[in-house]
């Protein structure tokens, strides 16, 4: 059965010539185009406060692409001058938003477009909202045909802000419009989640109190800022990668059954998951910052030495937290949460450790190594699912080891789609069942919110190792560990 084909569109990009643009979403739409995945006769805009000629934005285009060799100098040079279009609104004004109502109604009746209009706001964050403003009181929240709006993480800063720009999102788009994006949402494994957890009974089965001991979730990344230093500097890991990331895998590890496959039926689990959280005590979490160390091999500045970077930054590269699920499948399972810069390894992965057995006849450590059984979730690099499980050792002494059953999707459907692909034909399609609402949003902030008001004191790791070491009696005063494998 062929996929779906999206309805021709108008796709506009604001923050069209800045990082996100060039080196992702640019990409990804020429991917789209390379596979038949792009509606014939859809064009973008880029849109940015630059005062640029159309010519050299597509020339800017045309190196992001060449330098991430996404395909022949020919087909990307095609794709560049039949499909790009640029505007450039250098202030927020009525007058610059009047002006790109006309150019996307230019655009519309020259390449015989129906009035479809997606906007892509790749901004920061306290761009996000005088955009929304600018499009609304210029009458672009609305067209001849259907319009949608994707907003990039974070969305807000706190739930203050979150909340004020839900409010204002809502002045000029309905809910169904807005598509707040993350991409970690588009991977396959993330997606497979509920496959793999719904449709096998056997595992759905094991997945609660009775069986699980306890949750891990890791998400690690082995380079620093690159660059990012005064995004990062205002939102830090919690923000960054906890809020939105981390906490998207843990609604889709936790939550319940949904009654139906319809957007609003996950969605709805979700939150709830949100909502049974037992809020943090002070002991709960571990905030760390990068020191000087080494990166595969070679030194690595300390973050308040990177470029950028305030010598006094209190800014958290790292953060570990212990929780617990006050509902009926997860009273009483901690589970375990940690992201950082500069760790060992670029990896997320989820893990669900089994009780021990309540009785065992193997008598000594060399008989028994006492590994529990484990489902290891693989999100990247290598995406797939492992359970690891307990053998015996041919031959006459009884000794057991740990192996593992192995599904990698890479070994079975050879090399996947990028997140952002499956999401952007998501936003084409107009369906939103990986984008995050509203009130999924708010209760997220919601639960983080006293830690940002109050956090705890800075904890210090070198670059290169696991974190600092308070993070690891997270887990031990709560009776486990981390794994680190």
């Amino acid at each position: 059965m062929a996929p779906p084909t999206p309805e021709p569109h108008l796709f506009v990009v604001f923050g069209a010539t800045g990082d996100l643009m060039q080196r992702k979403l640019l990409p990804v739409l020429y991917r789209l185009q390379a596979r038949g995945r792009w509606p014939p006769g859809s064009v973008i805009l880029g849109v940015a406060r630059h005062l640029m000629s159309e010519p050299d934005f597509r020339a800017q285009a045309l190196r992001s692409l060449t330098e991430e060799k996404v395909g022949d100098a020919g087909t990307v040079g095609a794709f560049c001058g039949a499909t790009l279009f640029y505007q450039s609104v250098p202030e927020e004004s009525g007058s610059s938003f009047a002006a790109l109502r006309a150019r996307i109604e230019e655009l519309e009746r020259v390449h015989g477009l129906g009035g479809n209009r997606i906007f892509y706001l790749a901004l920061p964050t306290d761009a996000v909202g005088p955009t929304l403003t600018g499009l609304g009181e210029a009458g672009l929240s609305s067209g001849p045909g259907w319009t949608r709006v994707v907003i990039e993480k974070p969305f807000g800063h706190d739930l203050a802000s979150a909340q004020v720009l839900n409010r204002l999102a809502h002045r000029y788009f309905s809910e169904k419009q807005i598509f707040r994006i993350d991409h970690y949402l588009g991977k396959e494994t993330v997606q497979n989640l509920l496959v793999f957890r719904f449709a096998n009974m056997f595992i759905e089965s094991l997945w609660n109190r009775e069986r699980i001991d306890h949750v891990t979730i890791t998400v690690a990344e082995s380079l620093g800022l690159e660059g990012r230093a005064r995004y990062y500097e205002k939102e830090g890991a919690l923000r960054d990668m906890i809020q939105n990331h981390v906490t998207q895998i843990l609604t889709l590890i936790a939550m319940e059954p949904p009654a139906t496959r319809d957007e609003d039926s996950i969605r709805n689990e979700k939150v709830k998951v949100l909502q049974s959280i037992v809020r943090f005590a002070p002991g709960d979490v571990v905030r760390g910052q990068y020191t000087a160390g080494t990166e595969e091999g070679k030194k690595a500045v300390g973050y308040r030495e990177e470029p950028g970077v305030d010598p006094q930054s209190d800014t958290e590269t790292y953060v570990a937290l212990r929780l617990k699920i006050a509902n009926w499948r997860w009273q009483d399972v901690p589970f375990f949460v940690r992201t950082g810069k500069h760790l060992p390894i670029k990896a997320s992965r989820v893990m669900l450790t089994f009780k021990a057995p309540p009785v065992t006849f193997f008598q000594t450590a060399q008989e028994y190594n006492s590994n529990p059984d484990r489902i290891l979730i693989l999100i990247q690099p290598d995406e797939g699912f492992e359970f690891a499980f307990e053998v015996k050792v041919p031959g006459r002494e009884m000794r057991v080891q740990t192996h593992r059953m192995k599904f990698h999707y890479g070994d079975v459907f050879g090399e996947l789609p990028d997140g952002y692909e499956t999401l952007l034909i998501d936003v084409m399609l107009g369906d939103p069942t990986l984008f995050v609402r509203a009130d999924e949003v708010e209760e997220s902030w919601r639960l983080y919110d006293p830690i940002l008001t109050s956090p705890p004191p800075l904890t210090f790791y070198p670059a290169g190792t696991w974190g600092p070491a308070e993070a690891q009696k997270l887990a031990l005063e709560w009776g486990q560990r981390w794994y680190y494998e």
